[in-house]
């Protein structure tokens, strides 16, 4: 498969075909960052672990050359960063068993420009050749910009794929601002409960962020307790731990504007709040 930029590449762990690695694939994962995976789509990696039916594969469209950086990565340069958050992607996918990992090598500037071709472009030949049944994204009210920019383009690519080749279903799921505000009959839990030491080895793997100053780690793992917990208040947890999405699959069958989506979405919540406030108070 040919990619747009020098740097980008696709990391086949078990060193297959990358046919045939394409082509097994059930799950798709298109994240901005390396670790935005691990952080919005365990769920969908240990359902694919170990199993000769479902397979898993990511892409991670920037480079990762401005990433936040503290203690002994401080004085990395962009150049040996971008290399150094490149391997760590791999060896994510390696131990987690990816069928494939695509690193797009995109700087972020070109993530957040009004308009690429190109990217729209690969992401809709990534969708197409791998096929997946269910495809994980960004939501739009991640509030990095970089992860709605990514959110944006995976919803062109996806748009501009007839219907009839298009996954199953779509489902954004949540990193910079957790999905907890949603209407209960609009989340989408996500059980992350399977393989505890897979998922702490996984977001344990990206060291050049943990180390350098955001405890991701912990972070992640907390959010993800307390989701489980706090999915339903009047009954005992079905889950142990859960990650949060919004189904996008018809959306995506739509032609509705994207912040009009999500704001619809909003407007739901303000009218849960406004409702159950009338409904106990006692003035």
């Amino acid at each position: 498969m040919r990619l747009n930029n020098l740097e980008a590449e696709v990391f086949i762990p078990d060193k297959i075909e990358v046919s045939a690695a394409l082509g097994r694939t059930t799950a798709l994962c298109i994240a901005a960052h390396h670790d935005d995976i691990e952080i919005m789509a365990y769920g969908a990696i240990a359902e694919c672990f170990g199993r000769d039916n479902r397979h898993f594969a990511g892409v991670v469209v920037t480079d990762g050359d401005n990433s936040p950086r503290g203690g002994v990565y401080v004085d990395v340069t962009n150049d040996e960063m971008r290399v150094i958050r490149a391997q760590e992607q791999k060896n994510a996918a390696r131990i987690g068993r990816y069928s494939a990992q695509f690193l797009l090598a995109y700087p972020s500037s070109a993530v957040k420009a009004a308009k690429n071709r190109a990217l729209i472009d690969e992401l809709k030949q990534i969708i197409l050749t791998s096929a997946p049944d269910t495809l994980y994204m960004h939501n739009l009210a991640d509030k990095h910009d970089t992860h709605v920019g990514v959110a944006l383009y995976t919803i062109a690519a996806l748009r501009e794929i007839e219907p009839q080749l298009r996954p199953h279903r779509v489902i954004a799921m949540e990193v910079w601002r957790t999905l907890d505000w949603l209407c209960d009959a609009d989340k989408v839990a996500q059980d992350t409960s399977m393989y505890p030491n897979l998922a702490m080895a996984l977001i344990g793997l990206f060291d050049s962020q943990i180390s350098g100053g955001k405890r991701y780690d912990l972070a992640i793992q907390g959010r993800r307790l307390a989701n489980a917990t706090f999915l339903n208040s009047h009954a005992v947890d079905v889950l142990e731990s859960a990650s949060i999405g919004l189904d996008m699959t018809d959306f995506i069958n739509s032609d509705a504007a994207p912040a009009e989506f999500i704001l619809g979405h909003v407007d739901r919540f303000k009218e849960d709040v406004a409702e159950r406030i009338s409904r106990v108070s006692r003035d």
